[in-house]
């Protein structure tokens, strides 16, 4: 056992014991034992490819890359592995064109609503912990707040009902824009303007920002820290997702990578960029490749747990569409199933595919607008029978 290996165990055991309710041994243990499945979740040979295989599929996805990005216009980064072991990856363009700083694996990016699968994360670890519970309600965390029925669950799985901060804070009665808005501010004009709900709790699904702007609330008051700090140590650090942290709109607004327009107009803050846990977490495709391997990996979370976030819970309509807790899917006729979450704020886009039964990870990330970075779904069929056809909206 390395030093390295036996100060990361007594680092995350010290965490374990700090979001702890009690001095509970055998949780420790089985934590302790969770950071070594992180550290070696890309040493399996029973899984490892070929180097033909990776030269083969390398080829492929390029082809698929420069159809796509034609002049290297991606401007950001794109990762494909299959069982942790990296097949394609590229970085082209410029972190900030006006210095002509050109991006690279390390260029912390704004993976925009892909935050969601992370902030989702977080509050299923406090799940694991037994810091709360899936089908809580949130009246009995966050107060004043002006829900009963809402819970937890409700909230990761965008079958709330409460409407999206982005559109009632518009209106000028509502909230006054030329301010910064914050997840607190959120909260206090959902019970003090008597917000009403869009449609009746956990009859409905409606993506929503909100219900992740109060699941950062939920994890500040579990944890008493703040958002940017219970994530640094909940899941950043011990990760070792060393270029991945949440925007704080005073202090890195200046520093953090900007995004761009396709015509490369630069995108200016705005009153909404210092809500976090529904968007603001910066990382790479390397980090969320740690990230998602980890969650993958034997011992994150418990096995019941962690088949409830790729379970669909909105059958209202009929379609293929549907969303976990944290995820969006795809579920085709034909039992195949499609994991995946996508998001876009200013002119950062992201793509984030994850694929368990394959073992494929597929992440992309942009500060220049370009839809093309959905595109990537379809490399899937590079791996499995996922029945995209090209005419399906991207």
């Amino acid at each position: 056992m390395t030093n390295k290996i036996v100060k990361l165990a007594l680092f995350y055991l010290v965490i374990v014991l700090l979001f702890s309710c009690k001095n509970d041994t055998n949780v420790a243990k089985k934590n302790s034992i969770t950071i070594f499945n992180h550290l070696n979740f890309f040493e399996n040979d029973s899984t490892k490819l070929s180097a033909v295989k990776i030269d083969s599929l390398s080829k492929v996805i390029d082809r698929f890359y420069k159809k796509n990005w034609k002049d290297k216009n991606l401007n950001g980064g794109i990762l494909i592995a299959q069982h942790g072991q990296i097949i394609y990856e590229k970085y082209d363009g410029y972190a900030n064109l006006q210095k002509r700083n050109l991006i690279n694996e390390n260029t912390a990016l704004h993976v925009a609503s892909v935050s969601k699968v992370i902030t989702a994360t977080a509050i299923l670890i406090l799940i694991e912990q037994n810091r709360i519970a899936l089908d809580q309600k949130v009246a009995s965390i966050l107060s004043p707040f002006p829900y009963p029925d809402v819970t937890i669950r409700t909230l990761l799985n965008h079958r709330s009902g409460i409407k999206n901060y982005t559109h009632f804070t518009y209106d000028k009665k509502i909230w006054n824009y030329k301010n910064t808005i914050s997840n607190q501010d959120i909260l206090n004009i959902l019970s003090s303007k008597r917000i009403p709900l869009e449609t009746k709790t956990n009859t409905h699904f409606a993506y929503c920002n909100t219900n992740y702007a109060l699941l950062a609330l939920i994890i500040e008051k579990i944890t008493g820290l703040t958002f940017a700090k219970a994530m640094e140590v909940m899941i950043f650090e011990p990760l070792e997702m060393k270029n991945t942290f949440v925007f704080n709109f005073e202090t890195d607004r200046d520093t953090v990578t900007p995004s761009y327009k396709a015509q490369n107009q630069k995108y200016g803050m705005e009153y909404l960029d210092a809500v976090y846990g529904d968007k603001n977490i910066y990382s790479t495709p390397r980090d969320l490749l740690k990230f998602e391997q980890a969650r993958q990996s034997e011992g994150y979370l418990n096995p019941q747990l962690y088949r409830q976030i790729y379970k669909g819970y909105s059958y209202e309509n009929k379609g293929t569409k549907n969303y976990g807790l944290g995820i969006r899917m795809i579920e085709w006729e034909t039992g195949q199933q499609f994991y995946f979450h996508n998001g876009w704020w200013h002119g950062n886009t992201a793509a984030f595919i994850t694929l368990p039964k394959d073992g494929l990870n597929i992440i992309c990330l942009s500060n220049k607008f370009n839809r093309a970075t959905y595109k990537v779904k379809y490399i899937s069929t590079f791996f499995g029978n996922y029945p995209f056809k090209i005419q399906d909206e991207d």
